[in-house]
């Protein structure tokens, strides 16, 4: 099979989803290794998930290694080019169901084992420590918006009162991964960080149609907070960044 940039997306977008709700699913499920290991090894799991992802899309043919709708949408708008938008998010979604079943396959005894089915549900997608829709939906719009500024300043270079170079390709998604833990460190107690649409969708999307034991609602009513969040949020960021002529 020919490397694409969907194919990229896809596999990068699934590795991302499979490592990071991975660790979710070993900290959160009963009589794993990791059990009640805690929010550090979350967010890290989740920041080393994002590297390897933007490694692996970058071998599977996506150079430019989105593995997030909320990055395709404010970079069309910030170069003005739509070409991309749809087949990107499309592989991203297929990558992110296809992580999550991986998920379920990896941890399957212990979906019995756990009785508490929003603990199920953590596995698969975000939740609000306190449910509040219109808060949760600011601190998505907030953390995407630092993810998009991040990121775009992670791969700026230009001149100034310093001068700035290229940071090398090899290095960046490290520097990547380490926006993300900061996010989930310092904002993600709110809401999880979804800050990336079909991480939380599709997932969601699996749980409702796998075949886990006792797993409850997929709670549904609050699906639109983690995609309109980000969405807006990497909107709103792209026109900061054209603001100061990234």
């Amino acid at each position: 099979m020919q490397q694409t940039p969907f194919i990229g997306e896809l596999i990068g977008t699934m590795t991302v989803i499979l490592l990071g709700n991975g660790v979710v699913a070993n900290v959160v499920l009963k009589q794993t290794k990791g059990e009640n290991s805690g929010w550090i090894v979350i967010t890290a799991g989740w920041a080393f998930a994002v590297i390897f992802g933007v490694f692996i899309a970058n071998a599977f043919g996506s150079p430019g290694a989105h593995l997030n709708p909320a990055v395709t949408i404010a970079f069309a708008v910030l170069k003005s080019d739509y070409s991309n938008v749809f087949s990107y998010i499309t592989a991203q979604l297929i990558g992110a169901f296809l992580g999550a079943v991986i998920v379920w396959l990896q941890y399957l005894p212990h979906w019995k084992a756990t009785e508490d089915p929003g603990s199920k549900l953590a596995c698969f997608s975000t939740g609000p420590a306190i449910k509040s829709p219109g808060a949760n939906f600011l601190s998505e719009f907030i953390a995407t918006i630092v993810l998009i500024v991040g990121i775009a300043a992670i791969g700026f270079s230009g001149t100034s009162d310093v001068q700035r170079g290229p940071i090398p390709s090899g290095i960046a998604p490290y520097l990547v991964g380490m926006l993300v833990w900061s996010i989930g460190l310092s904002l993600g107690g709110t809401t999880g960080y979804a800050i990336n649409p079909v991480r939380d969708l599709g997932p969601r999307i699996a749980h409702a149609i796998l075949p886990i034991d006792k797993k409850g609602s997929s709670e549904w009513s609050y699906a639109w907070v983690p995609i309109a969040g980000p969405v807006l949020g990497a909107i709103v960021g792209a026109f900061i960044l054209r603001t100061f002529s990234f």
